[in-house]
Parts: C-alpha cells; sequence; structure tokens
C-alpha cells in the first residue's frame, strides 16, 4: 500500500435516515391553509379585549414556528450527487437517494458531487529508471466512492488527489526506462499499455485511503528534458541504426546461406572453398550495402 494511515481510525459509508421532502411539503401547504384560516375565521376587531388579540397572535405565531421549524430540514439531492449527515460532529450516514429530502433541522448535510472528474496534471520532471531527466504527465478520471472516508479520513480530498497523482507519476516514471531498442525491457515510450495499468493501480492504492476510485489514468506527456533532449535524439538515431544494421546483417547472413544451400541441392554449380567465400563476400556486399551495386560482367570462365 501507497499510502498508509497509521494509528488512526478510518471511516466506512453507509445508508443515511432521512426523509421524503414530500409528505413534509405537504404539511407546509395545509399548516398554511390553517393559518389563512386562522386569520379570516378569527382576526380580533378593534374593540375586543386584550385576552383575545393574545390569543389570536399567539395561534398565529405557532404555525409560523412550525413551519420554520419543518422548512430548515429540507435539502435537494441531485443526480450523481450526495449528502453526508452529521449530529453534533458524529457521522450518521450518507443520503444518496434523489429528490427532495428531509431531516430533523439540527442534523448537518454536507453535499458532495460523485460525479467523475477529470483532471489533466502539470508536466513534472524526474528521472527515468536510467537517471536520464524527463518530462511526463498524464490524465486521470476519478470520483469519489466513499463519501465518509473523504469527508473525515482526509483535510481535503481534492487537493490530496492532485498531491497523490503527482506522487503516483513519479513513482512510476522512475521504474521504467525512457526507451530501449532491444525490446527487452518494459519502457515508458513503447510500453504504454502496461505503464497506464501500473499507472491505474498506484493511484487506486495511494486514493483509497481518502474514499477515491480511479476510473481510468494515462500518460498525456512524456519526452526528455530539454536539457539532454539533443543529445539523446543522436543517441536514439545512433541506437536506431545499429539495430537496423544488426537486423539487416542477420537477415543478409539467412539468405546467404539459402542461397548456397540451394545451390548444393539442385547441383547448379559446385564451388570450392575460395569461390565459396568469393560469392559470400559479394552477396553480403550486395544484400548490406547502402548504394546501387554495379556488377561486372565475367566473360571468362569462373576461374578466369
Amino acid at each position: 500500500m501507497a499510502v498508509e494511515l497509521r494509528g488512526m481510525k478510518t471511516s466506512s459509508e453507509h445508508p443515511g435516515s432521512s426523509f421524503s421532502g414530500y409528505p413534509v411539503l405537504a404539511l407546509i401547504a395545509l399548516l398554511l391553509a390553517l393559518a389563512a384560516w386562522n386569520i379570516v375565521g378569527n382576526m380580533p376587531l378593534h374593540d375586543a379585549d386584550r385576552a383575545a388579540k393574545l390569543t389570536f397572535v399567539g395561534l398565529l405565531i405557532l404555525p409560523i414556528l412550525v413551519l420554520a421549524f419543518l422548512a430548515a430540514g429540507f435539502f435537494m439531492i441531485q443526480p450523481n450527487q450526495a449528502a453526508v449527515i452529521t449530529l453534533f460532529g458524529a457521522y450518521r450516514g450518507t443520503e444518496r437517494r434523489e429528490g427532495l429530502r428531509w431531516v430533523w433541522p439540527w442534523m448537518v448535510r454536507t453535499k458532495l458531487s460523485v460525479r467523475a472528474h477529470n483532471i489533466h496534471s502539470e508536466r513534472v520532471k524526474i528521472n527515468d529508471l536510467r537517471g536520464n531527466p524527463i518530462e511526463i504527465a498524464c490524465n486521470v478520471v476519478w470520483r469519489v466512492a466513499d463519501t465518509a472516508q473523504a469527508s473525515f479520513d482526509v483535510d481535503d480530498y481534492k487537493e490530496f488527489v492532485n498531491i497523490q497523482i503527482e506522487a503516483g507519476l513519479r513513482t512510476v516514471g522512475s521504474r521504467h526506462p525512457y526507451d530501449d531498442f532491444e525490446n527487452e525491457e518494459v519502457t515508458l515510450r513503447g510500453s504504454a499499455d502496461v505503464i497506464n495499468r501500473e499507472l491505474l493501480e498506484e493511484l487506486n492504492d495511494r486514493l483509497k485511503a481518502a474514499g477515491i476510485l480511479v476510473d481510468e489514468a494515462g500518460l498525456t506527456h512524456l519526452a526528455y528534458a530539454s536539457e539532454i533532449a539533443s543529445a539523446m535524439l543522436k543517441r536514439q538515431q545512433a541506437d536506431a541504426i545499429i539495430a537496423a544494421r544488426a537486423k539487416i546483417v542477420l537477415g543478409a547472413v539467412g539468405m546467404v546461406e539459402d542461397a548456397l544451400t540451394k545451390l548444393a541441392q539442385d547441383d547448379i554449380v559446385e564451388l570450392d572453398d575460395e569461390r565459396r567465400a568469393a560469392m559470400v563476400s559479394n552477396l553480403m556486399v550486395v544484400l548490406c550495402g547502402e548504394k546501387d551495386v554495379h556488377p561486372v560482367i565475367n566473360a571468362g570462365s569462373l576461374y578466369q
């Protein structure tokens, strides 16, 4: 595990207990109707005694207080949104059901987006496995999977994500060389699928402490640092030339061997060791040379 929370109690999300807001909304409408009926039917006249006026005011204030109490418990949940509910600092669950919801007014609701977030990291300068300075950047798609961990186990989960993305990118980038023309190693440039999978696993391992799930991760920029870019380009060209030459020579040797074997099997011509060596030399020059070959026609015998 890349990030360990030693000695700290981790939170875990569980469903919150809230009520549908629509029955409460109907109750508020009923209270408003009763308040209007009270105003119209029981309004005291100017010559009414003080007790009647106080009774009317009390009957008017009571519904208003009840309405204010009920209205304070409403909250709205949109698609792919969640509300973390706490009571006097204690976690009381997470509400993910969409629509108008209601809880007791003294319960605090903190909304979190559980939609997918897309982050394109800054270019980071690191050293690859061989110590070469390179510039690297990535794109990460993440979302909140556990709202309790995101709310209580880290101080700011968005800042935590940004920092861990950079740390994970540095870790994965330093595990492998930038390039390898012999194709014997996993490289940053030549093994995109492997690198992206490693980056995804590394980030999920780091971010699970904050209840974050990474859905997709991949490199978007990869280059040698400017101070060595020119030198490494020459090195790449030299390595490419050497690799190409080695492949050409290997193929030419196989073609010469096939040609000599075919000549011997079909009994086309018999060659002694000296003429065989000359033919091998000529074939290798023809097959490995960079320029067009200009043959010399021998009008005499094979040995003249």
